[in-house]
C-alpha cells in the first residue's frame, strides 16, 4: 500500500513519521525544505498533490485551513486531477464540514472516497503518537483503512462524512469559551487580593480540575435529560452574582460571567431555580430546536 502525505508542518511532520514507520511514504508541501526530516528517513518527494495522488492508494492532507484545502484537492494539479479510483483520500485539516461534504461528492464522481479526520493532542501528541482522530465517513470505508489511521494514535468513529470535522470544530470552541471565561475569573481573583498560585491550586483541585462534568454529568444527567438537583440553579446563580458583583466593584470586565449571569437568571424566572444547574441546557434546546440526548436503551 502506497501512502501519500502532503502538509508537512508542526502536527503533520511527526504524524507522517509515524506513518513512514509502516508504510512507504510519498511527501509533498509548498516546498521541498519543510519535508526535510521525512525525505531523509527515506520519504521520497512529488512535485505537486496530482502528482503525489497518481502515485498513492492513501492520501493524507494536515493543512493550515480551508483555503489551503481548495488548492491542494481542486486545483488544476490538485488531488482530485490525480486521484486514482479505487484509492481514498483522507483530510486531518481542521475543516469546514460543507466543504469536506463538497470535496467529497467530487471525489466519489472518480471512484475516489474520503475520511475527514481531524485530530486533538497537538504536536506532542502526534510525536507520540496520541493523537485522538475523530473520523468522518462510510463506516466500511474506516474500517479498511483503521491500521492506517492507528498509526498516528486512537480513533472515533462520528458517523458520516463532515461528522469529524464537526466534533473538531465544536469541542475546540468549547474549549476556548471555557478558556476565556477561565482567565476573566482569575484576573477577578488576582485583584480582589487572591494569590496567583492559590488559584492554580483551587482550579485543579475544584471541579473544573477533576472534569466530572465530562466524565460523569455529561454522560450520566445532561445528555439524559436529568435535572435532578446536585448544583440547584438557584445556588448557582447566587455564585454567578457573587462573582460578577465582586469584578464591578474591583473595575474588572466580566463580560463572558454576565452572559452566564442573563442565562442563570432566565432560567430562574422559569420556575427552575430547584433544579440542577444544568437545566440552562433547556434554553439552548429551545433556541436551537434540537434536544440534545444519549439514544434510549431499548427495555
Amino acid at each position: 500500500m502506497q501512502v501519500g502525505f502532503i502538509g508537512t508542518g508542526s502536527i503533520g511532520t511527526p504524524m507522517a513519521i509515524n506513518l513512514n514507520e509502516d508504510y512507504p511514504l510519498i511527501v509533498h508541501d509548498v516546498t521541498r525544505e519543510k519535508a526535510t526530516a521525512l525525505l531523509e528517513k527515506g520519504a521520497k518527494w512529488a512535485d505537486s498533490p496530482k502528482e503525489l495522488a497518481a502515485q498513492c492508494d492513501v492520501i493524507h492532507t494536515c493543512l493550515p485551513g480551508p483555503k489551503e484545502s481548495i488548492q491542494v484537492v481542486l486545483a488544476e494539479d490538485g488531488i482530485i486531477a490525480g486521484a486514482k479510483k479505487g484509492s481514498v483520500y483522507i483530510d486531518h485539516t481542521t475543516n469546514s464540514p460543507e466543504l469536506v461534504r463538497d470535496i467529497s461528492a467530487k471525489l466519489n464522481e472518480q471512484g475516489v472516497e474520503m475520511l475527514d479526520a481531524p485530530v486533538s493532542g497537538g504536536t506532542e501528541g502526534a510525536r507520540v503518537k496520541q493523537l485522538l482522530l475523530m473520523v468522518g465517513g462510510k463506516e466500511s470505508t474506516y474500517e479498511k483503512y483503521k491500521d492506517v489511521l492507528s498509526t498516528m494514535g486512537d480513533m472515533i468513529y462520528t458517523g458520516a462524512i463532515g461528522n469529524g470535522m464537526i466534533s473538531k470544530i465544536t469541542h475546540n470552541t468549547a474549549s476556548f469559551c471555557l478558556s476565556v471565561a477561565m482567565m476573566e475569573n482569575w484576573s477577578i481573583a488576582i485583584k480582589a487580593g487572591l494569590a496567583p498560585e492559590k488559584i492554580v491550586e483551587v482550579f485543579q483541585r475544584a471541579a473544573i480540575g477533576r472534569n466530572s462534568d465530562i466524565h460523569s454529568r455529561l454522560p450520566n444527567t445532561l445528555f439524559q435529560g436529568k435535572f435532578d438537583p446536585i448544583f440547584a440553579l438557584q445556588v448557582a446563580k447566587k455564585d454567578i452574582t457573587l462573582a460578577t458583583d465582586l469584578a464591578k466593584s474591583y473595575g474588572v470586565p466580566a463580560r463572558v460571567s454576565e452572559l452566564v449571569l442573563q442565562e442563570y437568571i432566565e432560567a430562574v424566572n422559569r420556575g427552575w431555580g430547584a433544579f440542577d444547574s444544568s437545566i440552562v441546557l433547556k434554553l439552548q434546546e429551545e433556541r436551537s430546536g434540537v434536544e440534545v440526548r444519549l439514544p434510549k436503551n431499548p427495555d
